[in-house]
């Protein structure tokens, strides 16, 4: 009903908090922190903290060593959102249970000094339980209210709806793409290709291609924008100096993989 209700402004602000959100994610915590497929300076790093921290998925620390459990142990138990045990453990199951032993275990030998040592991933770990409600809840709620005169109640809820959205769609990526789309790139991985996923995580759907590169800031070979918002963003960025040593693969190493691995060799991506 608040959607239905709430002010067309108030709509607009929740769906750009929205994208702020997954772009904290998909940018920030997946490519910058988990993968370091590129270097940002701080004024980049202070704006993903911010946006990641609107997303309330849990610390840049936290959410970036479970992802290199997750690329480091893919497909096994101790991969904390393992596919094969199921499409709903993938998704949420694995949030709502305790962690299998092996995660705990194997997750120790993951090495975080890097984290460790940024000191925005540290500020925002040590006051996470104040930063998390007044940039995901309190602040998005009160400022529609504030600017213009929407219904607290309303605004209450189209704050929650829009988290409970985002975090369904960043799921997405552990589920949905890693169950359906093609494996063009390793057909040994239950990662897969998916458009769909790709339009909804500002371009983390290309999942076949992200776990044989995981290093790659692009996340896939494909270079159009409107399939990998994350992308432009780390490239308007890297335009204005603020991002810079951006990590590829070249198209040679990518045909060889195809070559070697891919469940097809017919893939009209590569060029």
């Amino acid at each position: 009903m608040a959607c239905l209700h709430a002010k067309y402004w108030s709509i607009l602000w929740f769906v750009a908090l929205g994208t702020a959100a997954m772009i904290g994610v998909t940018a920030g915590t997946h490519r910058l922190w988990s993968h370091r497929s590129y270097k940002a300076k701080w004024p980049m790093r202070l704006i993903l903290m911010i946006f990641q921290t609107i997303a309330f998925q849990d610390t840049i620390y936290q959410w970036a060593r479970d992802h290199r459990v997750h690329h480091k142990f893919t497909d096994t138990d101790a991969d904390p959102y393992n596919a094969r045990r199921g499409f709903f453990f993938s998704h949420i199951g694995w949030l709502l249970i305790r962690k299998h032993p092996d995660i705990v275990i194997k997750g120790a030998t993951i090495d975080c000094s890097d984290l460790m040592q940024d000191p925005l991933v540290m500020f925002q770990k040590k006051w996470y339980r104040y930063l998390m409600p007044l940039c995901a809840f309190i602040i998005p709620m009160l400022v529609p209210w504030w600017a213009w005169n929407e219904n607290l109640w309303y605004s209450w809820h189209l704050t929650i709806c829009r988290y409970c959205i985002t975090l369904n769609i960043t799921w997405l990526v552990n589920s949905v793409a890693h169950k359906w789309g093609m494996k063009p790139y390793d057909k040994s991985l239950s990662s897969t290709e998916n458009i769909g996923v790709s339009l909804l995580t500002c371009g983390e759907g290309w999942h076949n291609y992200h776990h044989a590169f995981p290093w790659d800031y692009k996340m896939a070979e494909i270079g159009n924008y409107k399939f990998n918002l994350a992308k432009t963003f780390i490239d308007f960025f890297a335009y204005i100096g603020l991002a810079y040593d951006l990590k590829t693969v070249s198209v040679d190493v990518i045909k060889k993989r195809v070559l070697r691995c891919g469940e097809s060799t017919d893939n009209p991506t590569i060029t």
